[in-house]
């Protein structure tokens, strides 16, 4: 399948995203990806991790995480669109603009969520490395909208659910007090996120990156 271009759609939707300012600052994109991009990249022939408990992080099955990397670019064109559209030197102004992160000469990261029933995240705030993170919700089960990000205060109490609604998303600046987790909760079958970051300069793994050469420019 031949994708057309994707950042102005990824554009518009993050102008008409909702803003929310409490326990912190964030911002609710609604239809983030094309319709068609939106459906390619779960339908991608990737399987979910085998793991029984992922202890409250993503990092117990390291080994088994799926990113958007130059080989998956060149692999799969769903994943080669979807860099580009963030790689793209609009998208990227217009997401520093909105936020206030100095995004200029950082790497575009972007993860390949797969979970399933059992699933859970503890209260944490993002490394520092990380200066930016959008979620991205790709899950059509009807049980979906409930699957979103928790928004969590300092003492872990959840504050807001995201919409776990097919092809909305969370977006925020990761800080010392951009608490958030998932809360233990049935899932029906998998549960299928993106996450994007842009990271800075010295992120070690050099093979989750989607352009592990070539940093981001601010247009």
């Amino acid at each position: 399948m031949i994708f057309s271009p994707a950042g102005g759609h990824v554009r518009c939707a993050l102008r008409r995203a909702k803003r929310e300012d409490a326990p912190y600052r964030y911002w609710l994109p609604r239809a983030m990806l094309p319709d068609n991009l939106a459906h390619a990249i779960p339908a991608l022939p990737f399987p979910p991790p085998a793991i029984a408990d992922t202890q409250g992080k993503r990092e117990t099955h390291n080994a088994q995480r799926i990113f958007v990397s130059a080989e998956n670019r060149n692999r799969h064109p769903a994943c080669a669109a979807l860099a580009e559209a963030f790689q793209d030197e609009a998208t990227v102004a217009l997401l520093q603009d909105m936020t206030g992160a100095a995004l200029a000469g950082a790497f575009l990261r972007i993860e390949c969520c797969l979970d399933t029933d059992g699933f859970w995240l503890e209260p944490h705030t993002d490394i520092g490395a990380k200066l930016l993170t959008l979620l991205v919700y790709l899950s059509d089960h009807e049980d979906s909208a409930d699957w979103g990000t928790d928004v969590m205060d300092a003492q872990g109490h959840v504050m807001a659910r995201a919409p776990g609604t097919f092809n909305d998303g969370l977006l925020f600046v990761p800080a010392a007090d951009t608490w958030h987790g998932f809360t233990r909760r049935r899932i029906a079958g998998v549960r299928k996120s993106l996450i994007v970051n842009y990271v800075k300069p010295e992120w070690r793994s050099r093979h989750e990156l989607a352009f592990p050469d070539q940093a981001v420019v601010v247009a």
